[in-house]
Protein backbone atom coordinates (compact mmCIF):
# COMPACT_ATOMS: atom_id res chain seq x y z
CA UNK A 1 0.00 0.00 0.00
CA UNK A 2 1.09 3.30 -0.87
CA UNK A 3 -0.13 7.34 -0.94
CA UNK A 4 0.77 9.29 -3.92
CA UNK A 5 0.49 12.75 -4.38
CA UNK A 6 -1.00 14.79 -7.60
CA UNK A 7 0.74 17.99 -7.50
CA UNK A 8 -1.46 19.36 -10.19
CA UNK A 9 -4.90 17.83 -8.96
CA UNK A 10 -4.16 19.72 -5.06
CA UNK A 11 -5.31 22.67 -4.24
CA UNK A 12 -4.14 23.65 -0.52
CA UNK A 13 -7.21 22.91 1.15
CA UNK A 14 -6.12 21.94 4.51
CA UNK A 15 -8.16 18.99 4.36
CA UNK A 16 -5.42 16.30 4.40
CA UNK A 17 -3.85 18.41 6.96
CA UNK A 18 -6.64 17.81 9.50
CA UNK A 19 -6.96 14.12 8.85
CA UNK A 20 -3.40 13.10 9.19
CA UNK A 21 -2.94 11.38 12.22
CA UNK A 22 0.89 11.58 12.45
CA UNK A 23 1.43 15.53 11.75
CA UNK A 24 3.06 14.47 8.39
CA UNK A 25 1.61 16.74 6.03
CA UNK A 26 3.16 20.36 5.60
CA UNK A 27 0.97 22.78 3.10
CA UNK A 28 4.12 24.64 1.23
CA UNK A 29 3.29 27.39 -1.56
CA UNK A 30 -0.30 25.78 -1.01
CA UNK A 31 0.77 22.48 -1.72
CA UNK A 32 0.94 19.17 0.58
CA UNK A 33 3.94 17.93 1.12
CA UNK A 34 4.34 15.09 3.38
CA UNK A 35 7.24 14.30 5.30
CA UNK A 36 9.44 11.62 6.97
CA UNK A 37 6.53 11.40 10.28
CA UNK A 38 3.96 9.48 7.68
CA UNK A 39 3.24 6.23 8.02
CA UNK A 40 0.57 5.31 4.95
CA UNK A 41 -2.12 5.01 7.11
CA UNK A 42 -4.55 6.53 4.16
CA UNK A 43 -6.22 8.70 6.51
CA UNK A 44 -4.95 11.44 3.82
CA UNK A 45 -6.23 9.68 0.78
CA UNK A 46 -10.40 8.81 2.44
CA UNK A 47 -10.24 13.22 3.30
CA UNK A 48 -9.30 14.90 -0.43
CA UNK A 49 -12.31 15.77 -2.07
CA UNK A 50 -9.93 16.93 -5.26
CA UNK A 51 -8.31 13.54 -6.06
CA UNK A 52 -5.06 14.60 -5.38
CA UNK A 53 -4.45 11.99 -2.81
CA UNK A 54 -4.34 8.46 -3.78
CA UNK A 55 -4.02 5.23 -1.97
CA UNK A 56 -2.77 2.52 -4.40
CA UNK A 57 -3.10 -0.94 -3.07
CA UNK A 58 -1.73 -3.86 -4.08
CA UNK A 59 -3.30 -7.16 -3.99
CA UNK A 60 -0.54 -9.65 -5.27
CA UNK A 61 1.55 -11.93 -3.36
CA UNK A 62 4.77 -9.15 -2.96
CA UNK A 63 4.78 -8.56 0.59
CA UNK A 64 8.01 -9.30 2.12
CA UNK A 65 7.05 -11.38 4.91
CA UNK A 66 10.23 -11.60 6.66
CA UNK A 67 9.68 -7.79 7.63
CA UNK A 68 7.24 -8.81 9.72
CA UNK A 69 7.44 -9.47 13.37
CA UNK A 70 5.69 -10.28 16.30
CA UNK A 71 1.57 -10.51 17.15
CA UNK A 72 -0.74 -7.89 18.49
CA UNK A 73 -3.65 -7.68 20.41
CA UNK A 74 -6.18 -5.03 20.10
CA UNK A 75 -7.57 -4.40 23.51
CA UNK A 76 -10.96 -2.93 23.84
CA UNK A 77 -12.56 -1.15 27.08
CA UNK A 78 -15.61 0.37 27.60
CA UNK A 79 -16.39 2.89 30.53
CA UNK A 80 -12.47 2.36 31.87
CA UNK A 81 -12.72 -1.46 31.82
CA UNK A 82 -11.55 -3.90 29.68
CA UNK A 83 -13.84 -6.36 27.68
CA UNK A 84 -13.50 -9.32 28.66
CA UNK A 85 -12.54 -10.66 25.09
CA UNK A 86 -9.16 -8.59 25.42
CA UNK A 87 -8.15 -10.92 28.35
CA UNK A 88 -9.15 -13.99 26.64
CA UNK A 89 -7.17 -12.97 23.55
CA UNK A 90 -4.07 -12.36 25.81
CA UNK A 91 -3.99 -15.52 27.13
CA UNK A 92 -4.33 -17.07 23.61
CA UNK A 93 -1.94 -14.37 22.11
CA UNK A 94 0.68 -15.46 25.10
CA UNK A 95 0.52 -19.06 23.87
CA UNK A 96 1.09 -18.36 20.07
CA UNK A 97 3.86 -15.92 20.44
CA UNK A 98 5.61 -18.17 23.07
CA UNK A 99 5.35 -20.76 19.97
CA UNK A 100 6.51 -18.09 17.57
CA UNK A 101 9.08 -16.88 19.73
CA UNK A 102 8.18 -13.28 19.38
CA UNK A 103 6.99 -10.18 21.59
CA UNK A 104 3.33 -10.45 22.48
CA UNK A 105 1.98 -6.52 22.46
CA UNK A 106 -1.36 -4.63 23.38
CA UNK A 107 -2.23 -1.71 21.40
CA UNK A 108 -4.56 0.83 23.79
CA UNK A 109 -6.42 3.43 22.12
CA UNK A 110 -8.14 5.88 23.96
CA UNK A 111 -7.98 9.35 26.21
CA UNK A 112 -6.74 8.95 29.23
CA UNK A 113 -6.52 5.40 29.55
CA UNK A 114 -2.32 5.31 30.21
CA UNK A 115 -2.98 3.88 33.31
CA UNK A 116 -5.02 0.93 32.26
CA UNK A 117 -1.81 -0.46 30.69
CA UNK A 118 -0.52 -2.34 33.62
CA UNK A 119 -3.77 -4.94 33.64
CA UNK A 120 -2.39 -5.76 30.11
CA UNK A 121 0.68 -6.33 31.30
CA UNK A 122 -0.83 -8.23 34.06
CA UNK A 123 -2.59 -10.52 31.77
CA UNK A 124 0.61 -11.74 29.39
CA UNK A 125 1.30 -8.22 27.07
CA UNK A 126 5.23 -7.59 27.22
CA UNK A 127 4.70 -4.24 25.54
CA UNK A 128 1.86 -1.89 24.94
CA UNK A 129 1.41 0.64 22.34
CA UNK A 130 -0.28 3.68 23.88
CA UNK A 131 -2.36 6.27 21.28
CA UNK A 132 -3.93 9.29 23.13
CA UNK A 133 -6.54 12.07 21.82
CA UNK A 134 -9.55 13.23 22.63
CA UNK A 135 -10.78 12.32 19.39
CA UNK A 136 -10.26 8.96 20.71
CA UNK A 137 -12.76 8.84 23.77
CA UNK A 138 -15.32 7.17 22.36
CA UNK A 139 -14.67 4.53 19.50
CA UNK A 140 -14.73 5.50 15.93
CA UNK A 141 -14.61 3.96 12.79
CA UNK A 142 -12.61 6.42 10.90
CA UNK A 143 -10.03 7.97 13.69
CA UNK A 144 -9.26 4.38 14.83
CA UNK A 145 -9.02 2.98 11.43
CA UNK A 146 -6.14 5.37 10.64
CA UNK A 147 -4.48 5.41 13.75
CA UNK A 148 -4.19 1.77 14.32
CA UNK A 149 -3.34 1.06 9.88
CA UNK A 150 -0.52 3.71 10.79
CA UNK A 151 1.00 1.84 14.01
CA UNK A 152 0.48 -1.57 12.12
CA UNK A 153 2.83 0.14 8.79
CA UNK A 154 5.52 1.31 11.09
CA UNK A 155 6.07 -1.50 13.59
CA UNK A 156 5.14 -4.54 11.00
CA UNK A 157 3.40 -6.98 13.16
CA UNK A 158 3.62 -10.42 11.22
CA UNK A 159 -0.34 -11.32 13.27
CA UNK A 160 -2.97 -9.00 15.32
CA UNK A 161 -5.93 -10.31 17.04
CA UNK A 162 -8.93 -8.65 17.44
CA UNK A 163 -12.09 -9.38 19.57
CA UNK A 164 -15.19 -10.36 17.31
CA UNK A 165 -17.51 -8.13 19.24
CA UNK A 166 -19.68 -5.38 17.26
CA UNK A 167 -16.84 -2.77 17.85
CA UNK A 168 -14.35 -5.17 16.73
CA UNK A 169 -16.14 -6.56 13.34
CA UNK A 170 -16.39 -3.13 12.19
CA UNK A 171 -12.60 -2.02 12.87
CA UNK A 172 -11.01 -5.10 11.65
CA UNK A 173 -12.20 -5.31 8.17
CA UNK A 174 -11.40 -1.73 7.89
CA UNK A 175 -8.02 -1.99 8.75
CA UNK A 176 -7.42 -5.01 6.89
CA UNK A 177 -9.21 -3.70 3.59
CA UNK A 178 -6.71 -0.69 3.88
CA UNK A 179 -3.65 -2.73 4.11
CA UNK A 180 -4.52 -5.46 1.75
CA UNK A 181 -4.05 -7.39 4.73
CA UNK A 182 -5.70 -10.96 5.46
CA UNK A 183 -8.82 -10.88 7.58
CA UNK A 184 -10.67 -14.15 8.73
CA UNK A 185 -13.76 -13.37 10.54
CA UNK A 186 -14.94 -15.20 13.58
CA UNK A 187 -12.65 -17.90 14.50
CA UNK A 188 -12.87 -19.91 17.28
CA UNK A 189 -9.66 -22.32 16.98
CA UNK A 190 -6.53 -20.88 16.47
CA UNK A 191 -2.84 -21.68 16.52
CA UNK A 192 0.79 -21.67 14.44
CA UNK A 193 1.91 -23.99 11.48
CA UNK A 194 5.58 -24.22 12.31
CA UNK A 195 6.97 -24.88 9.01
CA UNK A 196 5.58 -22.36 7.46
CA UNK A 197 4.98 -19.92 10.41
CA UNK A 198 1.54 -19.04 9.65
CA UNK A 199 -1.65 -18.44 11.29
CA UNK A 200 -3.77 -21.20 11.09
CA UNK A 201 -7.39 -20.29 12.20
CA UNK A 202 -10.05 -21.96 12.42
CA UNK A 203 -14.31 -20.83 12.01
CA UNK A 204 -17.54 -22.10 11.42
CA UNK A 205 -19.29 -22.58 7.97
CA UNK A 206 -22.03 -23.28 6.50
CA UNK A 207 -23.96 -22.50 9.17
CA UNK A 208 -21.80 -24.43 11.60
CA UNK A 209 -22.45 -27.38 9.67
CA UNK A 210 -18.51 -27.35 9.13
CA UNK A 211 -15.32 -26.01 10.47
CA UNK A 212 -13.19 -24.28 7.89
CA UNK A 213 -9.31 -23.81 8.33
CA UNK A 214 -8.01 -21.18 6.45
CA UNK A 215 -4.15 -19.36 5.94
CA UNK A 216 -2.73 -16.12 4.74
CA UNK A 217 0.06 -17.35 2.78
CA UNK A 218 1.45 -13.88 1.29
CA UNK A 219 -0.55 -11.08 2.55
CA UNK A 220 0.82 -9.13 6.32
CA UNK A 221 -0.31 -8.94 8.78
CA UNK A 222 -2.60 -12.14 9.52
CA UNK A 223 -5.76 -10.53 10.96
CA UNK A 224 -8.36 -12.55 12.65
CA UNK A 225 -11.62 -11.70 14.97
CA UNK A 226 -11.88 -14.11 17.28
CA UNK A 227 -15.22 -14.87 19.67
CA UNK A 228 -15.68 -13.81 22.51
CA UNK A 229 -15.73 -16.82 25.29
CA UNK A 230 -13.88 -19.38 23.26
CA UNK A 231 -10.27 -18.36 24.35
CA UNK A 232 -9.27 -18.96 27.90
CA UNK A 233 -7.51 -15.83 29.52
CA UNK A 234 -4.66 -15.96 31.93
CA UNK A 235 -4.79 -15.69 35.69
CA UNK A 236 -3.53 -12.10 35.89
CA UNK A 237 -0.03 -11.80 37.43
CA UNK A 238 0.29 -7.73 38.86
CA UNK A 239 3.71 -7.97 39.24
CA UNK A 240 4.24 -8.56 35.55
CA UNK A 241 5.40 -5.32 33.59
CA UNK A 242 6.03 -4.34 30.11
CA UNK A 243 7.20 -0.98 28.14
CA UNK A 244 5.23 1.21 27.22
CA UNK A 245 5.55 2.86 23.43
CA UNK A 246 2.89 5.80 23.06
CA UNK A 247 2.19 6.69 19.47
CA UNK A 248 1.99 10.47 19.33
CA UNK A 249 -1.25 10.94 16.94
CA UNK A 250 -2.68 14.90 16.71
CA UNK A 251 -6.53 14.37 15.71
CA UNK A 252 -8.66 16.88 14.42
CA UNK A 253 -12.54 16.61 15.38
CA UNK A 254 -13.48 18.45 11.97
CA UNK A 255 -11.91 15.66 10.43
CA UNK A 256 -13.92 12.70 12.09
CA UNK A 257 -17.62 12.29 10.10
CA UNK A 258 -19.26 10.67 12.92
CA UNK A 259 -20.56 12.36 16.01
CA UNK A 260 -20.92 10.73 19.38
CA UNK A 261 -23.67 12.76 20.78
CA UNK A 262 -24.90 10.08 24.04
CA UNK A 263 -23.39 7.81 25.45
CA UNK A 264 -26.81 5.22 26.59
CA UNK A 265 -26.29 1.93 28.32
CA UNK A 266 -29.14 -0.24 28.78
CA UNK A 267 -29.06 -4.11 29.33
CA UNK A 268 -31.91 -6.30 27.09
CA UNK A 269 -34.57 -7.05 29.72
CA UNK A 270 -32.31 -6.07 32.52
CA UNK A 271 -30.62 -9.37 31.98
CA UNK A 272 -26.52 -9.56 32.47
CA UNK A 273 -24.57 -9.74 29.04
CA UNK A 274 -24.20 -13.40 28.39
CA UNK A 275 -20.49 -13.25 27.57
CA UNK A 276 -19.64 -11.17 30.96
CA UNK A 277 -21.90 -13.34 32.99
CA UNK A 278 -20.21 -16.35 35.67
CA UNK A 279 -23.65 -18.32 35.58
CA UNK A 280 -25.81 -18.77 32.96
CA UNK A 281 -29.38 -20.97 33.17
CA UNK A 282 -30.27 -21.50 29.34
CA UNK A 283 -33.62 -23.17 28.45
CA UNK A 284 -34.05 -25.37 25.73
CA UNK A 285 -37.17 -27.15 23.42
CA UNK A 286 -37.80 -28.86 26.24
CA UNK A 287 -39.59 -26.43 28.03
CA UNK A 288 -42.73 -26.80 25.66
CA UNK A 289 -43.56 -23.35 25.26
CA UNK A 290 -42.71 -19.60 26.03
CA UNK A 291 -44.27 -19.09 29.80
CA UNK A 292 -42.29 -22.02 31.32
CA UNK A 293 -39.25 -19.59 30.49
CA UNK A 294 -40.54 -17.82 33.85
CA UNK A 295 -38.80 -21.10 35.42
CA UNK A 296 -35.81 -20.17 33.76
CA UNK A 297 -35.73 -17.04 35.05
CA UNK A 298 -36.55 -17.56 38.43
CA UNK A 299 -33.61 -20.12 38.81
CA UNK A 300 -30.92 -17.69 36.94
CA UNK A 301 -32.50 -14.59 39.82
CA UNK A 302 -31.75 -16.79 42.40
CA UNK A 303 -28.66 -17.52 41.49
CA UNK A 304 -27.46 -13.86 40.50
CA UNK A 305 -27.06 -15.00 36.91
CA UNK A 306 -27.89 -14.60 33.79
CA UNK A 307 -30.56 -16.38 30.90
CA UNK A 308 -29.57 -18.16 28.12
CA UNK A 309 -31.28 -20.23 25.43
CA UNK A 310 -30.69 -22.88 22.65
CA UNK A 311 -31.65 -21.67 18.96
CA UNK A 312 -34.23 -24.35 18.61
CA UNK A 313 -36.42 -22.20 21.58
CA UNK A 314 -35.10 -19.02 19.74
CA UNK A 315 -36.20 -20.16 16.16
CA UNK A 316 -40.08 -20.94 18.10
CA UNK A 317 -39.90 -17.15 18.67
CA UNK A 318 -40.01 -18.22 23.02
CA UNK A 319 -37.45 -16.02 23.95
CA UNK A 320 -35.66 -12.77 21.81
CA UNK A 321 -32.17 -13.71 19.63
CA UNK A 322 -29.87 -12.15 22.09
CA UNK A 323 -29.62 -14.75 24.48
CA UNK A 324 -28.88 -17.74 22.13
CA UNK A 325 -26.18 -19.71 23.18
CA UNK A 326 -24.09 -21.54 20.61
CA UNK A 327 -22.17 -21.26 17.35
CA UNK A 328 -24.82 -19.21 15.73
CA UNK A 329 -25.57 -17.23 18.94
CA UNK A 330 -23.28 -16.60 21.62
CA UNK A 331 -20.48 -17.98 22.84
CA UNK A 332 -19.77 -18.15 26.70
CA UNK A 333 -17.44 -19.60 29.25
CA UNK A 334 -19.21 -18.74 32.61
CA UNK A 335 -17.94 -20.50 36.10
CA UNK A 336 -21.27 -22.13 35.88
CA UNK A 337 -24.02 -23.06 33.21
CA UNK A 338 -27.05 -25.01 33.71
CA UNK A 339 -28.69 -26.45 30.33
CA UNK A 340 -32.59 -27.36 30.97
CA UNK A 341 -33.92 -29.33 28.56
CA UNK A 342 -31.57 -28.58 25.97
CA UNK A 343 -30.64 -31.87 24.23
CA UNK A 344 -27.36 -30.79 23.16
CA UNK A 345 -26.99 -30.39 19.75
CA UNK A 346 -23.08 -29.79 17.94
CA UNK A 347 -23.98 -25.84 17.79
CA UNK A 348 -24.99 -25.61 21.38
CA UNK A 349 -22.39 -26.92 23.16
CA UNK A 350 -19.72 -25.63 20.96
CA UNK A 351 -20.78 -21.95 22.28
CA UNK A 352 -20.89 -23.64 26.03
CA UNK A 353 -19.00 -26.20 26.63
CA UNK A 354 -15.81 -24.53 28.24
CA UNK A 355 -17.95 -23.10 30.79
CA UNK A 356 -16.46 -24.04 33.97
CA UNK A 357 -19.27 -26.60 35.22
CA UNK A 358 -22.18 -27.52 33.28
CA UNK A 359 -25.29 -29.15 34.86
CA UNK A 360 -27.74 -30.46 32.59
CA UNK A 361 -30.90 -31.36 33.13
CA UNK A 362 -33.25 -34.05 30.49
CA UNK A 363 -35.39 -36.46 30.90
CA UNK A 364 -33.35 -38.22 28.09
CA UNK A 365 -30.82 -40.14 29.53
CA UNK A 366 -29.33 -40.74 26.48
CA UNK A 367 -29.08 -36.31 25.22
CA UNK A 368 -25.63 -35.61 23.77
CA UNK A 369 -25.23 -32.90 26.63
CA UNK A 370 -25.47 -35.33 28.98
CA UNK A 371 -21.76 -36.24 27.41
CA UNK A 372 -19.84 -32.96 28.12
CA UNK A 373 -21.53 -32.43 31.80
CA UNK A 374 -20.05 -32.24 35.07
CA UNK A 375 -23.17 -33.22 36.80
CA UNK A 376 -26.01 -34.69 35.01
CA UNK A 377 -29.35 -34.88 36.68
CA UNK A 378 -32.42 -36.98 34.20
CA UNK A 379 -35.76 -36.38 35.00
CA UNK A 380 -38.80 -33.92 35.01
CA UNK A 381 -37.44 -30.43 34.61
CA UNK A 382 -40.30 -29.21 35.77
CA UNK A 383 -39.92 -30.83 39.15
CA UNK A 384 -36.39 -30.65 39.24
CA UNK A 385 -35.43 -26.58 38.28
CA UNK A 386 -38.61 -25.33 41.06
CA UNK A 387 -37.44 -27.34 43.86
CA UNK A 388 -33.73 -25.83 43.10
CA UNK A 389 -35.08 -22.61 42.82
CA UNK A 390 -36.99 -22.76 45.91
CA UNK A 391 -33.61 -24.16 48.02
CA UNK A 392 -31.71 -21.34 46.88
CA UNK A 393 -33.59 -19.17 47.75
CA UNK A 394 -33.91 -20.75 51.54
CA UNK A 395 -30.03 -21.10 51.40
CA UNK A 396 -29.20 -17.32 50.23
Amino acid sequence: MAVRLIIDNCTGCKLCLRACPYGAIDIIDDKAQFDDNCTQCGACAASCTFDAILLETSYTPDVDVDQYRGLWVVAEHLHDQFRRGTFELLGEGRRLADKLGVELAAVLLGEGVADMAKGLFAHGADRVYLAQDPVLAHYRTGPYTDVLSGMINQHKPEIVLVSATPQGRDLAPRVAARLSAGLTADCTGLDIDDEERLLVQTRPAFGGNLMATIISRHARPQMATVRPGVMKALDPDPSRTGEIVEIAVHLDERSVIAKVVETVQQEADGQVNLQDADIIVSGGRGLGKPEHFALIRELAEALGGAVGASRAAVDAGWIPAYHQVGQTGRTVQPKLYIACGISGAVQHLAGMSTADCIVAINKDPAAPVFNIATYSIVGDLFEIVPALTKKLREVR
